[in-house]
């Protein structure tokens, strides 16, 4: 029985860990995101709002990492809902990210073509 319970410590360690790891990597990548914002902003990219959301996206990816890790040490049902209630939230803001970086690159794709017609016909 000792040994299980110090495999289970063991466990909290490690999960605990890269919990702090994901959470870190995503609110890094974030950031980087939103100062590459900024940066396309200044320099008048078209492509910014894809970057910026392509950047969170990302982000938000490491983040919901974390959260899914959380799940193996939680001990009560109101950790467990609070859990499940983060994941869903995030998850929902990944999908619409996605949906938005789908959006952009067609139209995107709509103006190179449209582009594209413009100058055959000149």
């Amino acid at each position: 029985m000792a040994f299980l319970h110090a495999l289970e410590a063991l466990l909290r360690h490690v999960v605990d860990i890269a919990i702090v790891g994901f959470e870190f990597v995503g609110v890094f990548v974030i950031v980087l995101a939103g100062l590459r914002g900024i940066q396309d902003y200044v320099r008048k990219n078209p492509e910014i709002r894809l970057n910026l959301a392509i950047g969170m996206a990302l982000g938000l990816e490491f983040k919901l990492g974390s959260e899914i890790l959380r799940t193996v040490i939680v001990r009560d049902l109101t950790e467990i809902i609070t859990v499940a209630a983060i994941i869903v939230l995030r998850a929902a803001l990944t999908f619409l990210i996605h949906w938005e970086i789908k959006e952009e690159k067609a139209d995107e794709e709509a103006l190179k073509r449209l582009d594209a017609s413009e100058s055959k016909k000149h």
